[in-house]
């Protein structure tokens, strides 16, 4: 009503949550009604309002069909990996990285949604990019063929990338490279034909498949700190000596570094290039290529101290040893000998010698069983290694039991033993940084197993390397999280348990929040101080957990 006549328009309401409180939108307004009526229409006001309900019905129409199309579901759990990654400040380096390229992408942005989509729901590339990317909180502007390109250049300049992190985190965090822990693993294709880099090789899955090994090198936190991928049929015993130069020459290291690794790791050549680079060592030493000497000292019961618990029970006995020790080794047809001082820690555990001596009498039970059934030697599989084939007079070989062997892996079961150079730590000291190894597999647990590495079906050995570049990047980014932002006090498990349910659900302009309560949600939201125990988030609110900064 306007100066005593009535006007007519169709008005939209609805609430805005920026301004926090409801707006109206005029749709269409038809003043007075006389065009309507010049059109026919005998009443303008029964008009409006069925076309007000046609209008209310298409809305609805339309809604039900984006809700069909796409579940209104936001991922939110990866604001804790971004807030690392905006700690260390990554965005400015792969920013200025991607200047020196032509792409009409970020750069930046597929490295996150890589990242993000590897923890939350680790998956092909393809169903990343469509099935979990676009429930990321930003909606990213790059196509399939563009995040394969962004991820060909990650894998191409990998070293740089491991190179910055490490440089990254050692200025945010602080490494400890005094000591430093390295092991190697490899990752299968299913692939029938090998190429230069995915080679048939010793595979830990005992897998027949072209492989590609991996090195990792962690500090003494048990922090990634570096990554060297090499085919899978070169030996594993030098990637140690690289990735040591590598990291001292990229970070200007000057310390000295102690390298901890298992006993495939073990080798003169490695000792020697350790003693020279004035660093030290401690490794595991393989007990059954001792000489009879040290063995009978391995198995004298003298000088052994009992390590026991709290209630009085053996956890295992251990004694050391300090004597100068010869090595030697053949490089290109130049052999090199050099002695040097070394203390040998033992230890013996009697949990371990029943769960190994178990093993081997599962193995020579079936051996002794396809023995006497005079099966093929390929049916023997591992339990082999206790069997004798031998053939008699020109006549057919036939399976006999090893029982020699069998004698002298028993004997060593439970045994551990480990050399190393710093003579003046103590035997404790010792076994405690050496049992720190386990973090290492860990580490290979999480990409293989939460970060879904392996199998691998990418063929190019740029995107190979992209894929076990972020793989990484995820691992060093979950530790980080875990060790020094939650203080090393929550597993790896509730950290991706947290990131992958923690979901919300967007209603009527605001967002449900799916998640389950657990006294891991409670830590986050008192660390943080965000509403992430809230039942129903604002706008506001969601935006301000997405955009958190560990401080």
């Amino acid at each position: 009503m306007k100066k005593g006549r009535v006007y007519l328009s169709i008005v939209n309401g609805y609430h805005d949550p920026k301004r926090g409180h409801a707006v109206q939108v005029t749709y269409k307004s038809f003043g007075t009604g006389s065009g309507l009526l010049e059109q026919g229409i005998t009443d303008p006001v029964a008009y409006c309002e069925e076309l007000v309900k046609k209008l209310n019905f298409e809305d609805n129409r339309k809604k039900c069909e984006e809700v069909t199309d796409r579940a209104p579901i936001k991922f939110g759990g990866h604001f804790l990996v971004n807030a690392v990654l905006n700690k260390l400040g990554v965005k400015d380096f792969i920013d200025i990285l991607s200047l020196t390229t032509n792409y009409q992408f970020s750069l930046y942005d597929v490295f996150c949604a890589l990242l993000f989509s590897r923890i939350i729901k680790p998956c092909s590339k393809y169903q990343t990019f469509n099935e979990v990317i676009p429930y990321l909180d930003k909606q990213y502007s790059f196509s399939y063929d563009q995040l394969l390109s962004g991820l060909s250049y990650f894998g191409d300049n990998y070293e740089k990338f491991v190179e910055i992190f490490t440089k990254l985190v050692h200025e945010k965090y602080k490494l400890d490279t005094y000591n430093a822990y390295f092991d190697c693993t490899n990752f299968y294709f299913e692939i029938d034909r090998e190429d230069e880099l995915r080679r048939k090789g010793p595979s830990k899955e005992n897998r027949p498949l072209p492989l590609v090994g991996m090195g990792l090198l962690l500090d003494g936190n048990q922090i990634p700190i570096g990554l060297k991928l090499f085919p899978g049929n070169e030996s594993e015993k030098s990637k140690i000596r690289e990735i040591i130069e590598e990291l001292r020459r990229s970070n200007d290291i000057k310390n000295r570094i102690v390298q901890v690794a298992d006993k495939g790791l073990n080798c003169a050549r490695n000792i020697h290039s350790a003693v020279k680079a004035g660093d030290g060592y401690i490794f595991s030493k393989s007990c059954k290529m001792l000489p009879e000497t040290e063995k009978t000292w391995l198995f004298n019961p003298n000088d052994y101290r009992d390590i026991k618990d709290s209630e009085g029970n053996v956890l295992y006995r251990i004694k050391e040893c300090i004597d100068d020790y010869y090595y030697s080794y053949e490089d290109n047809g130049t052999k090199t000998g050099f002695k040097v001082t070394e203390k040998r820690v033992v230890t013996y555990n009697p949990s371990l010698a029943r769960k190994q001596l178990a093993e081997i009498e599962k193995l020579e039970n079936k051996a002794r069983e396809l023995s006497l059934a005079r099966a093929a030697k390929d049916e023997y599989g591992e339990c082999s290694k206790y069997v004798s084939f031998k053939g008699r007079d020109g006549s057919k070989a036939r399976a006999e039991l090893n029982l020699k062997k069998l004698k002298e892996d028993k004997e060593l079961c439970g045994f551990n033993l480990m050399v190393t150079s710093e003579i003046k730590l103590s035997d404790n000291d010792i076994y405690r940084i050496y049992h720190n190894l386990w973090r290492i597999e860990e580490s290979f647990r999480i990409m293989k197993s939460e970060l879904d590495a392996r199998p691998v079906y990418l063929q190019k050995s740029s995107t190979i390397f992209g894929h076990f570049l972020i793989c990484y990047i995820a691992t060093l980014i979950t530790r980080i999280l875990q060790i020094y932002e939650l203080n090393d006090e929550d597993s790896y498990q509730a950290i991706f348990k947290f990131i992958r349910d923690f979901q919300l659900a967007k209603c009527n302009g605001k967002y449900v929040n799916l998640l389950t309560k657990s006294d891991f949600l409670n830590k986050i939201s008192e660390l943080t101080k965000l509403p992430v125990k809230s039942a129903l988030l604002t706008q506001k609110q969601y935006e301000k957990i997405m955009n958190y900064r560990f401080k």
